[in-house]
């Protein structure tokens, strides 16, 4: 695929902000549950974050077998979706929420914001990805945040391609490697996990001191580090190693689809779960059920690396020949418990910004 359509299908994806630490005036946003005596709901309000995309047929699939009208409200990124459903938990935004991750789930559930619900639609495949036994959310698509690497540059320099995070902070990739702020950039903050993930809170820092030693640069965006710094993004940049997903190679294929110009580096990702579930509170709880169920269905599901460019939880389910080609899932991505992140995320994010930002 070409560097135009790549820049302008990952920029939608990974070019967010985080609003994990906002604080926000929205005490009369929700609106009051309806009375449960009354006429049933003819409409679902479906709380998004402002990278969902779903098509008009699959929308419309959903209307049809249900019977109600969506009404889709978007909130902002992944971490004003956790704010504002956290800050409106006694009279919700709406009756079902979709985009919530793994580094804000466990903060939600823990307010109370959603009442558990198993799908009978969940596949096998999705058991791995559950936030938990209770069903308080339910799976719906994950990607993996990895270092890429620009594969020609390498050869052309003569430079051993990168292939560990180790590898960043020895002297043979001095001043070579871009990554995002995890204060400012969803890839960065899972970036930052993945290093907590392998060298523990008690040796992040001195990893990050090592890198930095090491001439890492840190911006505050993805589109910047990979389109302005990156080398392998067609333009001036002068960095071979950049903080992106396990799937950006399936993005720099050659024109003749033989290969691809970039590599994912797999023992450096960290796993991004994508859940929905049903608000507590919410007027609509079955409809909510409803579109769960169909969240989790073929149709949807098929739409996912295309749409919000993240991999179906539904391993049956097909994806792009070059997703299948260039953009493995990692066999063993680097893990965090949700509740650990939910605990401790703010105070990590300060430790960094403090030890690498000063």
């Amino acid at each position: 695929m070409n560097t135009t359509i790549a820049r302008r299908r990952f920029t939608r994806l990974a070019a967010t902000t985080l609003a994990g630490g906002l604080v926000l005036a929205l005490g009369a946003c929700g609106a009051s549950p309806a009375e449960t005596d009354g006429p049933a709901p003819t409409t679902l309000d479906v709380v998004v974050h402002d990278s969902f995309s779903m098509s008009d047929e699959a929308k419309a699939a959903f209307e049809k077998e249900s019977g109600l009208t969506l009404n889709l409200i978007t909130t902002g990124d992944g971490g004003a979706l956790a704010n504002k459903l956290v800050l409106t938990t006694d009279a919700p935004l709406g009756d079902v929420a979709f985009g919530i991750d793994n580094s804000f789930a466990s903060r939600a559930v823990d307010a109370g914001v959603f009442t558990p619900y198993t799908s009978p639609a969940l596949p096998g495949s999705a058991s791995d990805l559950l936030l938990d036994d209770a069903g308080s959310l339910t799976p719906i698509d994950y990607g993996d945040v990895c270092l890429n690497i620009d594969t020609g540059w390498f050869a052309d320099h003569g430079v051993a391609a990168a292939a560990t995070l180790s590898d960043l902070t020895t002297p043979a990739y001095k001043d070579l490697t871009v990554v995002t702020n995890p204060a400012t950039s969803s890839p960065g903050l899972a970036f930052l996990f993945a290093t907590i993930g392998a060298f523990g809170q008690d040796g992040y820092l001195d990893y990050w001191k090592q890198l930095t030693d090491n001439g890492l640069k840190v911006v505050d965006g993805w589109e910047d580090a990979y389109y302005t710094d990156f080398t392998g993004a067609g333009g001036d940049g002068s960095r071979p190693i950049v903080l992106s997903y396990a799937s950006s190679p399936a993005f720099t294929v050659t024109e003749d689809g033989a290969s691809t110009t970039t590599a994912a580096l797999l023992g450096t990702c960290f796993r991004q779960v994508e859940y929905a579930g049903v608000l507590a509170n919410g007027s609509n709880p079955v409809g909510a059920q409803k579109f769960i169920d169909f969240l989790l269905g073929d149709e949807f599901q098929s739409e996912l690396p295309e749409s919000m460019y993240m991999y179906p939880v539904n391993g049956d389910v097909s994806v792009p020949a070059d997703w299948a080609a260039f953009a493995p899932v990692p066999a063993e991505p680097i893990g965090l418990d949700a509740a650990l992140i939910s605990e401790d995320r703010d105070s990590w994010i300060k430790a960094w910004t403090a030890s690498v930002i000063g």
